[in-house]
């Protein structure tokens, strides 16, 4: 999903920014067929069509007609000037209060049910009920608990559900509520959204999905507004008839039989007859378990599979905890984002069957594997992998793809339209998608694996996870439960809607499905759905030993749901569950927009609710601020590293003091990022005052800082979202400066991520000056656009025009940059990225010095020097100071380091810095730098008695104080 920007941080007057989308067509749908024969091995209860009570209850005869046999349309039947039943305005709260925003004066309230979803809305009234029951307002209003959960509510109307009322019975109806005037005309109508009520009445802990034992499987299903579940038990993954079809027992919500151990090994569908308020009717509706933990090929059955089997562990599996690298601090952490075909798609060393999946990770010889092995021996700690549970968007059978010859596309020049032509001709029948379209959530991804039928795909992730494991790489697990690809009850790619439609996906005021994260919104603030994800969560964790998540647009998820979600992980033991759950470490977007935006449901995850938890987010700020601008704003706006005021690049940018106060700013903004985005950490800013993290602001006025700790704030200047780091600054930069030039400043950018206080993030390729053709949104081009070379042959610069959808516009801008073959990096240029990106981590890994874990240290050991009006401009001077055993002050951290200074020049030009509070210190050049091929590094001085750096255009030097000198 994109990497949103806060939209107060666009320069000067901010515009909300609009998401983009990662969801291809939707296939056409179909079901199972209904005239399946039946064999019936456990009851039902009787539904009970009428509630059982002494209420005021006005009953009419049953109706025995459905939906579609009304001789009225639906718009006809449902709507009229007084009010519709397509929408679903009023709100069951609670088993006692229906909150609506209506005002009744005089007249009367009521609620009416049919069990056959047959009630129509006429001039006369509603008709078609088979319950009726009077309601009275509340004068007091919504009590407080109600306010809490409900905030877009909270100024509704209360009404008062009768106390001897059984509500259950009538959740599985079609449900309305109607005023009527004093002369009994009926003035308004709508239907009911069911979530409060369902979480006060059916708020369940028990088990869920399948559960084995050495004789019998389970399987229970959360369903409380069905009228009947049926499971249809089959032995192949598609076609044939099924083996037999069982009714399923309900108690309190829960639906459930017991079956043969026979059944282990087949496949299964839920059949749910439910009302569903999409359609206003009483729906059939085929669905894979929500707790699936297996599905065939096609992704229409789901796998009935004990992930607890030896059979589906690879050798050693049940003592990987004890091959982990070891995390000894949260603040230790370094991430490296990776998408899993990316890997090893265009590796072609690689055998086909492997190629793009999870096996591929398990060779040791790869071009992939020894670069990886090279990084973790460098520092990096944790491979971030996009998604990689069962998503849309990409067949599972791979002989359903097409694809595009290379050889083909290689004959277009470098700046053409044709590549991408041809490459979104067949975009969404080929195996590329970045997988931000859940369908599954506990189902590995089936295209990943070389037989997406039967256990392989559990088997080859877990082979995945060992490897990069013994690579000395944790792995995280890229979560995206903010929303689901499908609804409705005939979608293929609908699970959750179909098995308790209106409960699982957010809606709005009028009852529609919340679209703000690009489709069908999930609602964490409901009980099941919150459990949902935090079981799904220890799922991956324990079945599959994932040591950290990443949650995409966390910040509409709530705040109590993660905080649950982590110590539910942390609770996790060695002992008891094979897992360290200590040393999980998870974050995420925490973007605050759509109807989440101010709490608007609730205390959301968002970057300003998230701090004093310990879970990390990603701070745009420090991004926008090094690159220039916002992935929203101008592509052409210039920022601390691409050349503002600097080297401009003819964008106007303002006058000269406006563009010099600009990158003044923007050298604030990256301080604060360096110094962990500590809300409270003090430093003097650009006009020479004296102020908190949080005091300083974006250009919208908004704080900059936001954390509590370090591990708080996850410093990254790129990622899979939006034009790579070699990309955006070969657009930003002006067009005249040479290769060499722009990949000295790709490395500048990335040393000031890889030296920061907080987790480091990168982006694959950032340190192979990785390009996509100026591709902004790559979710979708196809391994041509997304091509990972690890051979360091080439960058992947150059390669056509990107895709059109997202990049149109800036074509004019793209083309000539395109056409320029002197804007390409050779494999040297990519061999000394490497080289240099691996120093950065060696140094950052040589002293702790680098990744204090309070803020209480970084507030007393980090300094930013070359501040106040005076500064000296493009030019960052951090310190950071260790104490000395046996002398009072600060506690020593470093043995080999007492003192390190890192400056980071952006200018084009050698700058010197002069501060007194340097001078007299026995400083020298790291000596990872001093050992670098990057001749230019080893150009830095240090003079004692000035106490004066000089450092060569475009570098970082660090500066260290060995002990005993």
């Amino acid at each position: 999903m994109p990497f949103y920007t806060s939209p107060f941080l666009l320069y000067p007057s901010p515009t909300a920014p609009t998401v983009n989308c990662h969801f291809p067509r939707r296939r056409g749908a179909t079901c199972p067929s209904s005239s399946l024969r039946r064999r019936f091995t456990s009851k039902v209860k009787p539904f009970l069509p009428l509630p059982l009570h002494s209420a005021k209850v006005f009953r009419k005869p049953i109706l025995q007609c459905s939906a579609s046999s009304l001789s009225m349309s639906a718009e006809e039947s449902t709507s009229t000037s007084q009010g519709s039943l397509l929408y679903s305005r009023a709100f069951w709260v609670t088993e006692s209060i229906i909150a609506w925003n209506v005002y009744v004066g005089n007249g009367s309230c009521y609620l009416l049910a049919c069990k056959t979803a047959a009630l129509s809305l006429t001039s006369d009234g509603i008709l078609g009920e088979d319950v009726k029951v009077k309601l009275e307002e509340d004068k007091h209003g919504l009590p407080e608990n109600v306010k809490e959960k409900f905030p877009h509510i909270k100024d509704y109307r209360a009404f008062n559900v009768p106390p001897d009322l059984d509500a259950k019975p009538l959740l599985k109806c079609q449900l309305a509520v109607a005023t009527f005037n004093s002369d009994g005309r009926c003035s308004d109508a709508t239907g009911l959204q069911l979530p409060g009520i369902l979480d006060d009445l059916f708020s369940y802990n028990g088990p869920l999905g399948a559960l084995y034992s050495k004789q019998s499987v389970s399987l229970y299903l959360w369903a409380p507004t069905a009228q009947e579940v049926y499971v249809c038990i089959y032995k192949e993954p598609s076609g044939g008839s099924p083996l037999e079809v069982v009714q399923l027992e309900e108690f309190n919500g829960v639906w459930s039989t017991k079956g043969p151990k026979s059944w282990e090994g087949c496949y299964y569908v839920y059949e749910v007859s439910v009302y569903h308020p999409s359609t206003l009717r009483i729906e059939k509706c085929y669905a894979n378990d929500p707790y699936a933990r297996g599905l065939s090929s096609d992704g229409r059955r789901t796998l009935l599979v004990n992930l607890d089997s030896d059979n589906i562990k690879p050798e050693g599996w049940d003592k990987l905890v004890d091959e982990k690298h070891d995390i000894l601090s949260f603040s230790d952490i370094s991430i490296y984002e990776l998408h899993i075909r990316d890997f090893s798609a265009s590796d072609q060393a690689v055998h086909p069957e492997f190629r793009g999946g999870y096996l591929a990770f398990t060779l040791q010889d790869s071009a992939g594997a020894i670069h990886l092995k090279k990084l973790s021996n460098a520092g990096i700690t944790h491979v971030h992998l996009l998604p990689a549970f069962q998503f849309a968007g990409v067949d599972d059978e791979k002989e359903n793809w097409k694809s595009v010859d290379p050889e083909v596309l290689e004959k277009f020049p470098s700046d053409s339209d044709e590549q991408q032509a041809l490459i979104t001709a067949i975009q969404n029948d080929d195996g590329y998608n970045w997988g931000y379209n859940p369908v599954l959530w506990g189902v590995p991804k089936g295209s990943y694996a070389s037989n997406a039928n039967g256990t392989y795909r559990a088997i080859e992730f877990r082979k995945m996870v060992q490897a990069l494991n013994r690579f000395g790489l944790r792995v995280v697990l890229d979560v995206v439960y903010n929303h689901l690809h499908g609804s409705g009850p005939v979608d293929d790619n609908s699970v959750l809607d179909k098995i308790v439609p209106g409960y699982y996906l957010r809606r709005n005021t009028d009852g529609f499905i919340e679209h703000s994260t690009c489709v069908n919104n999930t609602a964490s603030e409901h009980f099941m759905v919150e459990r949902l994800i935090v079981d799904d969560l220890l799922h991956w964790a324990v079945d599959y030993k994932v040591d950290g998540f990443r949650f995409d647009l966390m910040g509409h998820i709530m705040r109590r749901t993660m905080v649950k979600a982590k110590d539910a992980l942390c609770s996790l033991t060695k002992e008891r569950d094979g897992v360290d759950g200590s040393s999980i470490y998870i974050y995420g977007e925490g973007w605050d927009f759509g109807e989440v935006a101010n709490n608007g449901r609730g205390i959301n995850a968002s970057q300003f609710n998230i701090h004093g938890t310990g879970i990390g987010s990603f701070n745009d700020r420090i991004r926008d601020a090094i690159l220039g601008g916002s992935p929203f704003g101008h592509p052409l706006q210039q920022g601390f590293v691409t050349g503002l005021l600097l080297q401009p690049n003819g964008h106007d940018h303002g006058p000269e003091a406006v563009a010099e106060h600009m990158l003044a700013e923007s050298k604030d903004h990256i301080q604060v990022g360096m110094a962990a985005n500590l809300r409270d950490f003090v430093l003097t800013n650009c006009e020479g005052k004296e102020v908190k993290g949080s005091e300083v602001l974006t250009y919208g006025g908004t704080p900059v800082a936001y954390t509590l700790c370090p591990t708080e704030t996850i410093n990254y200047v790129s990622a899979h979202d939006n034009e790579t780091l070699f990309d955006i600054v070969s657009l930003k930069t002006p067009m005249e400066i040479s290769v060499e030039e722009r990949c000295r400043i790709n490395h500048l950018a990335t040393s000031i991520i890889a030296l920061a206080q907080g987790i480091p993030f990168f982006h694959s390729g950032d340190e192979i000056l990785r390009s996509k053709s100026l591709d902004r949104d790559s979710y979708n081009s196809g391994d041509w656009f997304n091509r990972l070379d690890f051979t360091y042959s080439s960058n992947n610069w150059g390669v056509g025009l990107p895709p059109k959808e997202k990049n149109e516009k800036s074509w004019p801008l793209f083309k000539p940059r395109l056409a320029d073959p002197s804007f390409k990096p050779q494999k040297s240029h990519i061999i000394a990225a490497v080289e240099n990106f691996s120093n950065l981590l060696r140094i950052r890994y040589s002293s702790p010095l680098f990744r204090l874990r309070t803020a209480n240290a970084i507030q007393e050991r980090v300094r930013f020097h070359n501040t106040g009006p005076s500064l000296v401009p493009g030019v960052i001077v951090m310190s950071i100071e260790d104490g000395h055993e046996g002398v009072p002050g600060l506690s020593q951290l470093d043995p080999i380091y007492s003192y390190i200074v890192v400056i980071v020049n952006a200018c084009p030009t050698e700058v010197s810095f002069a501060s007194p509070s340097l001078q007299a210190r026995t400083l020298q050049l790291h000596p990872e730098q001093v050992m670098s091929t990057d001749e230019i590094v080893k150009r830095s001085t240090y003079n004692a008695s000035a106490g004066c750096f000089t450092v060569p255009p475009r570098t970082t030097s660090v500066f260290v104080e060995p002990r005993g000198v």
